[in-house]
């Protein structure tokens, strides 16, 4: 277990970020053992037929058998949505001695795999073996993430909008509750069960920075005790990125698949109910249009009636107008729905 120690300043001081070098490694993890990611299974299938002339073998030394990855390779971001490139660099520029502490404890207590064996020896052959690392990475985020990057980037923001809610609403213990099985809140101290290492980490105001991903398949903190706190989480959504889109003649059903699904439809019409029934976290425009796999204006037209209807609620979220529905359309959707006695703090119509 590595627990976590939160002080009141360190829970003012969490925040999101986004990690396109991050969620390299963690798709990496999902290369080495599918039988763990069913989710990503379509991605991995599509990975593996373009990897033509990346030293995949490299790649897969840089997870141990417990699933450890290097943490120097997994930078922690500095803003919340950093570059490849830029993350990549400080990855490149990480000194030798915390490049070969970084790769020998991925595989610790056993020896390194033959393709990190420069890992044990002096710091230039641990320099160039970091430099060759570097190169591969490049060369396997262009191919196998970056053409899905917009995609995923849409999930994991989504993901944010909706646990930044739940930590407004019901504050840490509420946060921490819906994440993962294995991570508990308990009297300011964050417990992550399930893990390698068996450490605490105080945080002693250097705050909490969590990272959602598609490729996590359970919270991944970073494997030294000297690192700033860190949470690699997994995201929800990740079955919209891989799965067919519904086709247009599904039956609509309320948010919660009850029975009044068929008289939604007949009130509403078929498409705005069904897209009244996914708006119980907030989305962008363009991710629901491309789960629904239609053009975002038509998704606009139908949010526009909706919005007006004062069954959607809209809020702007830095380039992104999100939608939910309102307290009204979850009532709407489902029948047994509580109706709102007190205001909650909540996305607000602009």
């Amino acid at each position: 277990m590595i627990r976590f120690v939160l002080g009141v300043e360190d829970l003012a001081d969490t925040r999101f970020a986004l990690s396109p070098l991050g969620e390299t490694m963690e798709s990496l993890r999902v290369l080495r053992d599918p039988g763990r990611y069913a989710l990503q299974l379509p991605w991995r299938r599509d990975a593996l037929r373009r990897l033509t002339g990346v030293d995949t073998t490299l790649l897969m030394a840089l997870v141990g058998d417990r699933h450890a990855i290097p943490d120097h390779l997994t930078p922690r971001p500095e803003t919340f949505a950093p570059r490849f490139d830029d993350q990549l660099a400080a990855a490149r520029a990480a000194p030798p001695d915390r490049v070969r502490r970084d790769l020998l404890a991925v595989h610790a207590p056993g020896p390194p795999p033959a393709a990190l064996a420069d890992a044990a020896g002096d710091d230039a052959r641990v320099a160039r073996l970091n430099d060759a690392i570097c190169d591969e990475l490049r060369r396997y985020w262009h191919i196998a993430v970056r053409p899905h990057w917009p995609q995923i980037r849409l999930v994991l923001e989504a993901d944010m909008t909706y646990r930044a809610r739940r930590l407004a609403t019901g504050g840490a213990r509420a946060l921490f509750a819906g994440m993962h099985p294995n991570l508990r809140w308990d009297d300011g101290v964050l417990h992550i069960d399930k893990m390698i290492g068996r450490h605490t980490v105080h945080a002693a105001g250097r705050g909490l920075l969590l990272v959602p991903s598609v490729f996590a398949h359970k919270p991944a903190p970073p494997v030294s005790p000297d690192e700033p706190p860190l949470l690699v989480y997994p995201s929800r959504g990740v079955a919209t990125l891989w799965r067919p889109a519904p086709a247009d003649t599904a039956p609509a059903t309320g948010a919660g698949g009850g029975a009044g699904g068929g008289a939604l439809a007949a009130l509403l019409g078929a498409p705005r109910a069904r897209l009244l029934g996914m708006l119980g976290e907030p989305l962008p425009t363009v991710e629901i249009a491309r789960r629904l796999s239609v053009t975002p204006s038509a998704v606009s037209q139908h949010l526009k009636i909706l919005h007006a209807a004062g069954l959607v609620a809209r809020a702007r979220d830095g380039r992104h107008m999100l939608y939910r529905r309102s307290p009204l359309g979850d009532r709407l959707t489902d029948p047994h729905t509580a109706p709102e006695t007190t205001p909650e703090p909540s996305m607000c119509s602009k």
